[in-house]
């Protein structure tokens, strides 16, 4: 019995090395210099070096052994990962235009309508046009500040509940905020306000199919890792569940434009506060754009903005808490400097954030330690094209693993690199003037180049609000932690890397609220 097990193993590996070679010899006949990487197995290819871990931290240990351009095979998905700042220079800067567009996964052509969206659209005049619309009329500066008001009431309910749970504590009950709960209604009817005009009436339902949608579209599940067998895509039931999401959502989307439309052709918007919806219902019935805007894409914008910017915010100001918990003082500075600046107000006024220049520093800190999107959303290669040396073929999913960058000792010196030290960023500090709007390739959070996100200020004032108002009126404590660099800040992988358990902390009231 023992011969045939060795047999069946040297079979095994016979047929490895035939497949290598062969894909070696494939490679030469076309010229080509792939990118190292590590070996790869028949039907799943890379995806025994990434199991056990996180995508990102496997991709990280891998690449300092294979080099900052590697060749893995997802499935049968070829992916070249990056993890050098020259490297995602040459991609995002150099190389832009060949590596501007998205790959239409199985269920992220579902989710996004074949592509019809901001985010996942193929490059080309569809996306240039959305795009165009996106920075200019739904984004703008003019168009954020105009959503002022929204942000200083969602943020007072945010405070409210803050102050019920610290009166609880003070009344000898538990006192404690579940802070994933409370940051993820914040930011999710900010957004929804802004875009639709109101909180969502289904917020909970839409907040659970954009979660859902969110695990199906990162890429790692067997309809998107397999595409080419239609039978292995119907057992996963990925792709239903993508539909049932996003017929979910777009139904809920429905309602609301009805009722826009219907408010526009009765008159009753006049004086209205413009929203988004109101921008793209104007934009569609003026009929100038060499593509019309239809209801699908219309739904597929909206869809995209209600979703990122709910995801991407609310994880932020989830991972800033927690980090500033588990250092006190950095805590007790951001929250000094906080209640200097207002003090004579009673109150955080967000013309004056700008004031805050360390709690900035936190904000950058944060998002240098834990990106949202740890792999960016990934690019497609267009043509072959070289990076650092090495030919990367076109179809190639290409992904900038911006996590490992951001604690990659050779651009942050100082032998720190994973520790949170918002001083860094200070004048006279290592990593002074190094910022995240996508000129500084070591740290790249929002991305870079023609695909860096449109919603950075979207998404960046109300982090900036929100947390400059829970610093001012509370202090904070994590009950039942005795030793808060112990706090545990597991990770979960998605498309944005979220904290694993939820956070509860007692807010214990020091500046009382303008009115109560």
């Amino acid at each position: 019995m023992e011969d045939h097990y060795y047999l069946y193993l040297c079979l095994a590996l016979a047929s490895l090395l035939v497949v290598i070679a062969n894909k070696r010899r494939r490679a030469a006949a076309h010229g080509l210099r792939l990118p190292p990487g590590p070996w790869q197995l028949p039907v799943i290819g890379s995806m025994h070096h990434l199991a056990g871990q996180l995508p990102h931290r496997a991709m990280r240990d891998l690449a300092r052994r294979y080099g900052p351009v590697m060749l893995l095979r997802i499935g049968e998905v070829p992916t070249v990962v990056l993890s050098s700042r020259e490297a995602a220079r040459e991609v995002m800067k150099t190389h832009d235009a060949a590596f501007a567009s998205r790959p239409l996964s199985a269920t992220v052509r579902v989710l996004s309508n074949g592509g019809r969206n901001i985010l996942s659209a193929p490059y080309g005049e569809h996306w240039r046009q959305f795009r165009k619309i996106a920075i200019t009329e739904l984004l703008s500066a003019r168009r954020v500040l105009s959503f002022r008001a929204v942000r200083v009431e969602e943020v007072g309910t945010m405070l409210r509940a803050c102050a019920a749970a610290a009166a609880e504590a003070e009344a000898g009950g538990a006192g404690t905020v579940d802070m994933r709960e409370l940051l993820t209604a914040l930011v999710a009817d900010y957004t929804s306000r802004a875009a639709v005009g109101d909180r969502c009436k289904d917020r909970d339902t839409f907040l659970h199919e954009v979660e859902r949608g969110v695990e199906l579209s990162a890429g790692f599940n067997m309809a998107d890792l397999w595409p080419s067998s239609r039978l292995v895509g119907w057992l996963s039931g990925a792709v239903r569940r993508a539909q049932k999401s996003r017929d979910t959502v777009y139904g809920i989307l429905d309602g609301i434009i009805k009722e826009h439309q219907e408010m526009m052709e009765s008159g009753g918007s006049a004086g209205k506060a413009e929203d988004l919806v109101d921008v793209l219902l104007k934009i569609q019935r003026d009929g100038s754009l060499p593509i019309p805007l239809d209801m699908d894409v219309l739904k597929a914008v909206i869809f995209d903005i209600l979703s990122a910017g709910s995801e991407t915010s609310s994880t932020v100001l989830l991972w800033v808490m927690a980090e500033l918990i588990r250092n006190p003082k950095a805590m007790r500075r951001a929250t000094a400097e906080v209640r200097s600046t207002f003090a004579a107000h009673g109150a955080v006024t967000e013309h004056a954030l700008g004031e805050l220049r360390y709690m900035h520093l936190v904000i950058r800190e944060t998002f240098r330690l834990h990106a949202p999107a740890p792999l960016l959303l990934p690019r497609e290669c267009q043509e072959t094209c070289r990076v650092l040396g090495y030919d990367v073929p076109p179809g190639a999913n290409v992904l900038v693993n911006v996590w490992a960058l951001a604690r990659d000792e050779r651009y942050w010196p100082g032998g720190d690199a994973e520790e949170f030290r918002p001083e860094r960023f200070e004048d006279g500090g290592e990593a002074a003037g190094v910022d995240f709007k996508g000129a500084d390739f070591e740290f790249l959070p929002f991305g870079a180049g023609r695909r860096i996100c449109p919603g950075m200020s979207f998404g960046l004032i109300i982090v900036e609000l929100a947390l400059a108002s829970l610093l001012f009126h509370f202090d904070w404590e994590a009950p039942g932690v005795a030793d808060p660099t112990e706090l545990d800040m597991t990770e979960v992988f998605g498309v944005t890397v979220r904290l694993k358990d939820s956070l509860l902390l007692r807010p214990i009231i020091r500046v009382p609220l303008p009115g109560l």
